[in-house]
C-alpha cells in the first residue's frame, strides 16, 4: 500500500492534482496549477508530489473493487512517451524503444501496463511499470514480474494476452 512519508499539511490532493491533470489539455506544471487555482501555492504543489509513494499496488487496490477478479482477460502492452529533445546520457529513464506508433525505434520513456477486462466488459490497468534500462531487466522480465504480482493480489484471469514483441519467452 502507499506509505506517506509524513502526515500531510499541503492544500494539494491527489483528487484535485488528478483533475488538473484531466482537464488541462496543454501545460501541466506545478506552476500552471498554482496560476490556476490561485490560493495554492507552487510549493504546495512540488511538496504533494515529492510526499506521495504510489506503487503499482495502489492502481490495483484502487480498481479491484470495480471489477470481477475471476475469468476475465489479463492484456500486456507497453507504449512509448516520446522525448525527441531528451538526452538519455542525462535524463533517467529515457532511452531508445520500439514504437509501434512511429513504427522505428525512437527517443522516450517505456511505459509497460497489464489491462484487465473482466467477464462483464468492465476494462481497468491493473499494473504498470517504467521501463528502466539500467536494472538489466527485458520488457519480457517486467511482464513476467507484474504477471505474478497481480495473481499475488488475487486476480485470476482465464485468458492472458500480449502483442508479440512482448510475449513470454
Amino acid at each position: 500500500m502507499r506509505v506517506l512519508t509524513k502526515p500531510s499539511s499541503a492544500k494539494c490532493n491527489l483528487n484535485l492534482y488528478t483533475l488538473f491533470l484531466l482537464a488541462e489539455p496543454k501545460y501541466v506544471s506545478c506552476q500552471r496549477l498554482s496560476q490556476i487555482l490561485e490560493q495554492l501555492s507552487h510549493d504546495s504543489i512540488n511538496r504533494f508530489l515529492v510526499r506521495e509513494r504510489y506503487t503499482s499496488h495502489d492502481l490495483f487496490e484502487c480498481v479491484k473493487s470495480k471489477i470481477q477478479l475471476h475469468g476475465g482477460t489479463l492484456s500486456g502492452d507497453d507504449t512509448v512517451l516520446d522525448k525527441p529533445y531528451s538526452n538519455p546520457n542525462k535524463t533517467t529513464l529515457v532511452d531508445y524503444f520500439w514504437s509501434g506508433k512511429h513504427k522505428r525505434v525512437v527517443k522516450g520513456i517505456n511505459l509497460i501496463t497489464l489491462y484487465y477486462t473482466d467477464p462483464n466488459g468492465v476494462s481497468v490497468p491493473v499494473n504498470y511499470r517504467i521501463n528502466d534500462t539500467t536494472d538489466g531487466k527485458t520488457k519480457h522480465d517486467y511482464f513476467r514480474d507484474m504477471l505474478f504480482e497481480v495473481m499475488g493480489w488475487g486476480l485470476m484471469p482465464a485468458l492472458i494476452t500480449a502483442d508479440r514483441r512482448q510475449c513470454l519467452s
